[in-house]
């Protein structure tokens, strides 16, 4: 084999910038993958949480389904029953109804009658003032017959008899006669009595005759209404057993829906996790890279800047504790309290205010060195963020919206980033992360850190996040 002579052995510096620039772009696309799967991540769970709610919602719309078709057989049954009663109502009050017509007839007729019971009351009343006027004549022809028999002596005796014989029947017709008148006018006085019932009842049976044909047309409707009803419900009860079918053949569906979705979320973790893992490994090359690269290089210049800020932080804790400025279980505080009212939270801790008086003058300066650089600042173990940079640093206002982007202070951080920062014991750490900067779009950032320990304990670290 025969070796080009006019091959040269490349530069080391030259290979490292550019195996650094390569395991940037890596870094980037990576980044941009894990943004891409965070998102369906995101999704999916979503989606995940929506299913639940409608398998939650389906389960819920089965139970009631199974309810009202038990409640829709009892009411068919009830509206058929109901039919049944009412028809039967129908029958026994039209039967109730023609009866009482007959009786209202034969009310009218018995006021009819009655009139005509008078009349022939008043006539054996004239027959019977007539039988007692004779009565009382035939009295006095024999008072007359008896007086005359008394003038004639012996020969009028059997005449005088006669006469009073005549008087007997007389005065006992009169009796007659006016105890048949006593009987005439108390039997009158009854007929005017049951004539003013019978008006009145007559009254009332031909409002009833009038009503009566009201009734009728009253129950009819009623019974048409009952019919309707159970036809109406009959048709409901078949149209839920359709809707039965199709909800017992929905629901299943569902629960393949989310067992796909549950997979599909599953398989996004896994891959996000790898990710993950690709992104670590690409800033580790990174990093490997930098630490044999030239001293001037950019990225090398600011892991310079950080490891001096991270020195400088540490000498200016220390001072604290030595002059008295914060004891150090203070400065190692982790209990984080919520500000009052805050939105976005804000959160103290006992340190909060010695940083905030104590960083400021290391980290808002660090801004104007280079117009990349976002924002410089100090994180502990835990990713809490206590003292910004002064531009982020604003006292909230009543808008939550103009507060997220201008009261970023005392936060306590929950992301990748600032918590792998703040845990991270290495001489430094950079990580690359997309940040949205709204309508769909976003940026590469490359995110700087160097560990703090104060008196050889682990505190957090210093962060420069610069723009790419």
């Amino acid at each position: 084999m025969q070796i080009d002579q006019s091959l040269t052995t490349p530069d080391a510096g030259t290979e490292l910038d550019r195996l650094s620039f390569a395991s940037n772009s890596l870094g980037c696309g990576i980044v941009n993958i894990a943004g891409i799967l965070e998102n369906l991540q995101t999704q999916s769970k979503e989606q995940l949480v929506a299913l639940q709610a409608l398998q939650i919602g389906s389960n819920d719309v089965v139970e009631a389904k199974d309810n009202a078709m038990i409640d829709i057989a009892k009411i068919a049954d009830k509206a058929k029953e109901t039919l049944d009663s009412v028809q039967v109502s129908v029958n026994t009050i039209a039967e109730t109804s023609e009866h009482s017509v007959d009786l209202a007839g034969w009310v009218r007729s018995v006021q009819e009658k009655s009139s005509a019971v008078e009349d022939i009351l008043s006539e054996v009343r004239k027959s019977n003032d007539q039988i007692a006027s004779i009565a009382a004549q035939v009295n006095v022809l024999a008072m007359n017959a008896k007086i005359e028999a008394a003038r004639a002596g012996v020969a009028g005796k059997g005449f005088a008899i006669v006469a009073e014989t005549i008087n007997d029947l007389s005065q006992k017709t009169t009796v007659a006669a006016e105890e048949i008148s006593a009987s005439i006018q108390n039997m009158a006085n009854w007929m005017s009595q049951l004539q003013q019932g019978a008006e009145i009842s007559a009254q009332r049976a031909t409002t009833f005759l009038e009503r009566n044909e009201e009734t009728d047309a009253a129950l009819s409707s009623i019974e048409n209404l009952v019919s309707e009803t159970h036809i109406t419900t009959e048709s409901i009860y078949g149209k839920m057993q359709i809707a039965d079918q199709a909800i017992d053949r929905f629901v299943p569906s569902i629960s393949q829906i989310d067992a796909s979705v549950r997979q599909f979320n599953e398989d996004v973790k896994q891959t996000s996790d790898q990710v993950d893992s690709l992104i670590n490994t690409s800033e580790s090359i990174a990093q490997g890279s930098i630490n044999l690269g030239e001293e001037n290089s950019d990225l090398k210049q600011t892991v310079l800047l950080v490891q001096d800020l991270a020195g400088r932080i540490e000498t200016v804790f220390e001072n604290g504790l030595l002059r008295g400025r914060i004891v150090f279980e203070d400065l190692f505080d982790t209990n984080y309290e919520v500000v009052p009212g805050s939105d976005p939270e804000q959160t103290v801790t006992r340190f909060t205010k010695f940083t905030d008086g104590v960083l400021p003058s290391i980290q808002d300066p660090v801004l104007e060195t280079d117009s990349r650089i976002a924002f410089c600042v100090t994180v502990d173990r835990n990713g809490y963020l206590p003292t910004h940079n002064a531009r982020f640093s604003k006292r909230q206002s009543r808008d939550p919206i103009w507060n997220a982007e201008n009261c970023k202070n005392r936060h306590l951080s929950t992301d990748r980033i600032s918590l792998k920062a703040g845990k991270n014991e290495s001489p430094f750490l950079m990580q690359t992360f997309q940040k949205k900067t709204g309508g769909g779009r976003s940026t590469y950032m490359k995110d700087v850190s160097a560990p703090i320990k104060v008196q050889g304990r682990h505190w957090g670290a210093v962060r420069v996040v610069i723009s790419l």
